[in-house]
Formats: structure tokens, C-alpha cells, sequence
């Protein structure tokens, strides 16, 4: 009892004497909200909006190219990727879209892409290339600390709900990792094609949305790419963690849809189509079949794209920081 009052009287003193410190508790959203990037303003920024579209908001509203915007596991903070320090790198920022820092203080001639939180939210994974070599390679880095650590060849990294597993596309496949061994294996056998990408894990982790182009692969062109008839095939699918169930969400029909993002409930899936010559965000009810187009501005090409979701029913509890309190605890003994 003793010290619950002197936390309660701690934290009162700072109220009154106004002490510069940052706050104890981060705002965290009360209701489901989803984060996307859109070009509608001029250049691609991060937005906000609700699960059914309405209340869209521009949170970066910044001249560089902000995007592939994701939740921490307690709603808090917001990871994206931003150009505006010259070269794709990795920016945290409160969900308001204040206080924005970068995440590695040196510079470097890489750049990072797609990023993954870990579920306790202590570490996040990424994409790194080195255009120099045309590498793609996943790192992991410890909130805090600036020195990353190699775990694999690949793109698109997941990060599993248990923390064992990241998920990723390496040649065309989709990839299990061991973040403990390094160990890795294949979800679908060779014989099962490629063009496996983008995958989102379910919040009990048996299960994984992706995107996949569940076709023979064509003749090349003569200048060595694929058909564009072919890669328009690419579609939405969801499979169960061992491989088995493989079942298509999306029909191969119109132009690819990418970028699946499972809701924390299981129950819907974002994921971007182009439509009219714009990509835009689509919400698809896995009971229902009902699908819902989220997004309708944003300029030719990019428009709209991407979508993560955050719901606070499945947030990581935020708790108070107790070196924060101890700190500030001392300073305001001093002042008296």
C-alpha cells in the first residue's frame, strides 16, 4: 500500500509541477482502426481510417514518400518506411503522426523495407537491399539498440503470434524461419509453383493469408520477363500453418490482388486491387464472401495500397514504465 501511494503521489507531483518528461501512458486507439498508404495528397503518405472506410486521415503529411505503415503489438507507436532522409529507411511515430524519428541513427548506402514487429514488441524484423549487389536480405534489431542481426536471404517477413516463426518469401516461396535455430522450411512443396508473397499470420497463428499465382509459369518473353497475362493471375489465398487447407479467397479475375492483411478477429482480410487504373483497398468478410471496397481517391498507379490492422480487444497491454516512474520519482523529490 505504502508504495502504490507513493506512485499515485509521484505521479500527481508531475501533473501539477508540469515536469518535462515524456508521458507515462502513449494514446493507444479504443477502436479498430486500419493504417494504409495513399498517394491522394500529391505524394504517398500514411493514412488512417476505420474498419469500414469512413474517417480517412493523412498522418504523415510530409513531401517524402512515407508508407508500409504497421501497428506495434500494444497500439502505441506506428513503423513505416520514409525516404525523407534521402534513402527507404525505418521511422517510428506516435499514432497521431507526431514525434517521428528514425529508428538507425547512421546513414548507410541500404535501404530497409517491409518491417515486422515481434509480438512482444521488443524486436522488429525487415527487409534490407543493397542495390550495389541487388541483395535482399531479413535482419533482426532489438528496440533500443542500433546494431541489426542477419537471419536469412528474402523479402517480406512476417513475424508468428508465438514468436518462434517469421514468415517470408525467399526464390518465389513462401518460407518458414526458426528465429531460435535458423532452421527453415518450405510451406507448400516445390511442385506447388511460386509467386508466394506477402504473408499475414492470424492472430492464433494457424493460419496465413497470402498472395499467390497458382499457375504453370509461361514461356519468358524475349527480354527475359514474365507475360503480364501471367502476373495478373496473382490472387488472395489462406492456409493453415502446416501446409494443408490451401484455399482461394479472391478469383483470378480483373487485375492481381496483393497485400492480404488478416484482421486481429480472423474474420476479414484486406487487400489491394487495381481498379480503374488505381489500386485501391478492399475488405473481404471470410464468412460472408462480402467484399467491400474501402478506398476511391488517390492519383493514377499507386492511389491506395497495403492496410494494416489494429484492434485494441488484442493489443499487447500497455503497462507504466518503472524506470520512467523511478526517474521521474527522483527529479521531483529534488525540485522540493
Amino acid at each position: 500500500m505504502k508504495i502504490t501511494r507513493l506512485l499515485v503521489f509521484a505521479i500527481t507531483n508531475l501533473l501539477v509541477l508540469n515536469v518535462g518528461v515524456c508521458p507515462l501512458f502513449a494514446t493507444v486507439p479504443t477502436t479498430p482502426k486500419i493504417l494504409f498508404t495513399s498517394t491522394r495528397d500529391g505524394n504517398r503518405d500514411v493514412f488512417i481510417m476505420n474498419p469500414d472506410g469512413s474517417e480517412q486521415m493523412n498522418l504523415t503529411q510530409h513531401r517524402a514518400d512515407d508508407q508500409q505503415a504497421v501497428w506495434s503489438p500494444t497500439g502505441e507507436k506506428i513503423l513505416f518506411i520514409s525516404d525523407r532522409g534521402g534513402m527507404r529507411d525505418l521511422y517510428l511515430m506516435d499514432t497521431d503522426g507526431t514525434n517521428v524519428q528514425r529508428f538507425f541513427k547512421r546513414k548507410t548506402k541500404i535501404e530497409r523495407f517491409t518491417s515486422t514487429w515481434s509480438p512482444d514488441g521488443k524486436q522488429i524484423a525487415y527487409e534490407q537491399v543493397d542495390w550495389g549487389t541487388l541483395e535482399f536480405t531479413l535482419h533482426i534489431v532489438t528496440l533500443g539498440e542500433q546494431e541489426a542481426q542477419y537471419i536469412a536471404d528474402g523479402v517480406s517477413p512476417a513475424w508468428s503470434p508465438d514468436r518462434t516463426k517469421i514468415a517470408y518469401t525467399v526464390e518465389g516461396r513462401l518460407t518458414f524461419i526458426d528465429v531460435r535455430t535458423g532452421e527453415q522450411r518450405q510451406l507448400l512443396p516445390r511442385k506447388e509453383g511460386f509467386w508466394q508473397r506477402y504473408p499475414s499470420w492470424s492472430t492464433s497463428g494457424e493460419k496465413l493469408v497470402f498472395s499467390f499465382n497458382n499457375n504453370p509459369l509461361p514461356p519468358l518473353l524475349p527480354d527475359g520477363r514474365v507475360p503480364n497475362a501471367w502476373t495478373e493471375k496473382e490472387t488472395i489465398y489462406i492456409i493453415n500453418r502446416d501446409g494443408t487447407g490451401l484455399q482461394q479467397l479472391v478469383e483470378e479475375v480483373g487485375s492481381k490482388a496483393t497485400s492480404p492483411k488478416l484482421s486481429p478477429n480472423g474474420e476479414e482480410v484486406l487487400y489491394t486491387q487495381k481498379i480503374d487504373g488505381r489500386l485501391q483497398i478492399f475488405k473481404l468478410d471470410l464468412n460472408s464472401g462480402i467484399r467491400t471496397q474501402l478506398t476511391h481517391l488517390g492519383m493514377l498507379g499507386l492511389a491506395n495500397s497495403g492496410g494494416d490492422w489494429f484492434d485494441p480487444t488484442y493489443a499487447l497491454p500497455v503497462t507504466p514504465q518503472p524506470e520512467l516512474l523511478t526517474t521521474t520519482w527522483g527529479e521531483v523529490k529534488t525540485q522540493k
